[in-house]
Parts: C-alpha cells; sequence; structure tokens
C-alpha cells in the first residue's frame, strides 16, 4: 500500500487532490449531522446569526474556496503549503456544494425536495473527482521501467476509450451510468445498447421520426423510475436527511 501511494499519488503530484476529496467528503457529512441535530433540536449546535440574518454556511464556504484554490494555485503541487490550501479548498468546496440547490434556487430550500439536488451534486462531484484519482499518470513518476510505461500507456488508452463511450451514453439522458462508465467500461456498454432516456439529446436527433421508439424509451423510463425511485429516496434520506413536508416551495 504504501508503494502504491509513493508511485501513484505522492510521486505524481496527487497528494493534494486526496487530501481535498478527503476533506471535501469529510466536511459534507459532518455538516449534514450538524444541521440534522439543529433541526432536531439536539447538541449545542445553533444557526449562525449576524443582527437577525441567518448566515448559510455557504457564506464561509465561498472563504475557504477562494483561499484554497487561489492559495493552491500559487504554492504549486509539493510542499506542506499546497497541502494546508487543498485542505482548505476541499472544505470550502463540501460547504458550498451542501447548499447548491439553494444558489441554484436562490432560495432557502434545504430541507425541502428540492433540497435534495445538493446532495446529488456532492455524490457526483466525490465520484468523479474519486475516478481522476483512481487514475494512473504517466507523468510525475521517476525511474519508470519499460513495463510500468505499458501499463500506463495501457490505461490511458483504455480510460480515454472509455471516455467516449461516456460522453455517447451521457447524450442518452444517463448521467450517472455515464461518469462509472469511464473506469468500468461494461457499465458505458450497456448504456450505448440500451434506450436513450425521452428528452434527453440522443432521443430528440434519433427517435424524432421514429415513435415507436419513443413510446418504448418513455415507457422504460417510467418503469425504471418506478423500480429505483423508493431506494434512491431512502439512500438520500440516510445522507441528507428527510424533506419537510410542510416547506414551502421555491419561488
Amino acid at each position: 500500500m504504501g508503494h502504491w501511494l509513493q508511485r501513484n499519488i505522492i510521486e505524481p503530484g496527487k497528494l493534494p487532490l486526496l487530501l481535498a476529496l478527503t476533506a471535501f467528503v469529510l466536511t459534507f457529512l459532518v455538516t449534514r449531522v450538524i444541521t440534522r441535530l439543529i433541526r432536531a433540536g439536539k447538541g449545542p449546535f445553533g444557526n449562525v446569526k449576524a443582527g437577525g440574518l441567518h448566515i448559510h454556511h455557504v457564506v464561509p464556504g465561498v472563504v475557504l474556496t477562494i483561499v484554497g484554490g487561489f492559495g493552491a494555485v500559487a504554492s504549486g503541487r509539493h510542499g506542506f503549503g499546497t497541502a494546508v490550501f487543498a485542505v482548505l479548498f476541499g472544505m470550502g468546496a463540501g460547504l458550498v456544494l451542501d447548499e447548491f440547490a439553494l444558489i441554484l434556487h436562490l432560495d432557502d430550500v434545504y430541507w425541502t425536495e428540492e433540497g435534495r439536488k445538493s446532495v446529488e451534486v456532492v455524490v457526483l462531484t466525490a465520484a468523479l473527482v474519486g475516478l481522476v484519482l483512481a487514475g494512473f499518470s504517466p507523468f510525475g513518476v521517476n525511474n519508470m521501467s519499460q513495463q510500468e510505461l505499458h501499463d500506463r500507456g495501457g490505461v490511458i488508452s483504455t480510460v480515454a476509450v472509455n471516455f467516449l463511450f461516456a460522453l455517447a451514453v451521457l447524450s442518452k439522458g444517463k448521467t450517472r451510468m455515464a461518469i462509472f462508465s469511464v473506469i468500468v467500461p461494461l457499465v458505458g456498454l450497456i448504456g450505448l445498447v440500451r434506450l436513450a432516456r425521452p428528452g434527453s439529446p440522443w432521443a430528440r436527433r434519433f427517435y424524432r421520426r421514429r415513435p415507436k421508439a419513443r413510446a418504448r424509451s418513455t415507457l422504460r423510463a417510467y418503469r425504471h423510475d418506478r423500480r429505483w425511485a423508493g431506494p434512491r429516496r431512502r439512500l438520500q434520506d440516510l445522507i441528507g436527511g428527510k424533506p419537510d413536508p410542510q416547506a414551502l416551495p421555491p419561488h
């Protein structure tokens, strides 16, 4: 494990990315725990207010993101300062994206159905960064053997081809499958052979004069959403908390 970490994380300069991702995920989880405790009226935590104004945690998140981002750019990829700025950036990004729905709707929709978009964006962001982190970099590693160069070249070629598959799957309106198909080619192949979701760019382009394909696409999307709506909702409730049924929709 130590050798892999040294060769594939530290030497290619990916340690700041690992620290940022770790800080991002931990900050999001801690923030969700604290906000749920505040919502339940438990623990020593409370909303931050200044003169009667509720200060959302997206505000310190923006500050941390700016400080961490500019600091990381100025300090390069190595050194203690870079690690500190990477952690600050990850913490700031976690706070900001935890209230992504608030920014999107310009309204306090944290505990509404629309607020679930924040959880989805955080999960997708963590998955994308994790995929970048898991990839092998052919640059920044010293004294590589021919076998290592060959292996890394093969990995990069495979990821490039999978990325093209992912773009095609994304055009079919299947975002989650597109993300994971970058690393797992089988996922991309499954997404390619299956019907596109109605309203996707692929469906608008290729199903325009195929009414049977449009009907099958709509029916399959309906059945898929009905089948997975329950498990997806329970997972979102577990991560982000249940929406408040009395909360007003955004206006």
